[in-house]
């Protein structure tokens, strides 16, 4: 049975915390127990279970709803990722997942918080980094952890989590990263605001949403594919391209059918940094009209921020080339010490 590399102490206490009340874990036979509130939480396929619900009512139970469609739409597959060469090998053809790997330092304390069926999580720590994923969807995190135990990958553990209750200690992490995940829950502010307590002072935080103008393209698609019965899917340039049938099957339900998501913008995430005590370090695309993500970009090297003129012109050009990565940008914030 598999438990965190780095937790298990003499003691047989964790690094785990509890969700309920963030007393320490410790691994109490084939459970984890809470030596403060008493709580015991189930290990289910080597994975510590330790999802709990919201402590408040949402609108439409958005949480559990968009937990049971990803329960059966994991996402992404590993469709044509046999071995870690294969990971290595089509990871590195992705540009930012490359500057990742290049640029995150060895021995550096990872965590990818909604990391879906780990394929990031797995590839980061293949360069000898101590990496956990954290998701609240138990069969993406199953596929995550086949991969790894198939693959004797040794530094990277799976854990599942609501973000909302976090389980690690606070100031825990180098770097988190939740690419693609806030938009999917109810109060991204809140969410963010929840594992920006994880990253260490002086350490990053890397979170990917979707745009609210950049994924106008994307929104219209959606309704011409509600309308056509989906009879129209070469019109997304994704389900046109030669991907496997797994993954553009996977990479369209994700993109087209899933049943919550928010919009954002720049200037609204460098609000959710300063409230939290975060500078400013870059975005993705560049506030800076005609600064292109290339393989000389520095992601944890602090640019200039544009100015709203910029910006709009930035905003601008993502309306138009929205349709890349589904309206999709990144911010990379560093904690103040």
């Amino acid at each position: 049975m598999s438990h965190f590399a780095d937790g298990a102490r003499n003691d047989g206490s964790s690094v785990l915390r509890c969700p309920s009340c963030r007393g320490r874990l410790y691994l109490d036979q084939s459970e984890y127990r809470c030596d403060v509130c008493g709580l015991q939480f189930e290990v289910v396929d080597g994975i510590p279970s330790l999802f709990l619900p919201n402590q408040w009512r949402e609108p439409d139970d958005i949480t559990r709803t968009v937990r049971d469609f990803y329960e059966s739409t994991p996402f992404p597959n590993y469709d044509g990722f046999d071995d870690v060469g294969t990971l290595i090998e089509k990871s590195r053809k992705g540009l930012f997942s490359r500057l990742l790997d290049d640029q995150i330092p060895l021995g550096s304390n990872v965590l990818d918080c909604g990391c879906g069926t780990g394929q990031l999580a797995n590839f980061l720590a293949v360069a000898n980094r101590q990496v956990h994923g954290a998701d609240m969807c138990m069969n993406s995190l199953r596929l995550a952890t086949d991969f790894k135990r198939r693959n004797a990958l040794s530094r990277v553990e799976f854990v599942q989590m609501n973000l909302f209750r976090p389980c690690f200690p606070d100031g825990e992490f180098d770097l988190v990263i939740s690419n693609g995940v806030l938009h999917h829950t109810s109060n991204p502010w809140l969410a963010f605001e929840t594992i920006s307590r994880l990253v260490k002072p002086g350490g990053y935080v890397l979170v990917g949403l979707y745009h609210r103008y950049g994924r106008l393209a994307t929104d219209v698609r959606r309704r011409i594919f509600d309308m056509t019965g989906d009879r129209m899917r070469w019109l997304d340039r994704r389900w046109a391209s030669g991907l496997g049938e797994a993954r553009r099957e996977t990479w369209f339900l994700d993109q087209y059918k899933n049943p919550h998501e928010s919009k954002h913008t720049v200037d609204e995430v460098l609000r959710w940094f300063e409230r939290s005590g975060f500078s400013f370090v870059r975005t993705i695309p560049s506030t800076a009209p005609l600064h292109r993500l290339d393989g000389d970009t520095l992601l944890f090297e602090a640019e200039p921020l544009s100015g709203p003129l910029a910006r709009a012109v930035t905003t601008g050009a993502m309306v138009l080339s929205g349709h890349r990565e589904g309206g999709f940008f990144i911010m990379v914030g560093k904690k103040q010490i």
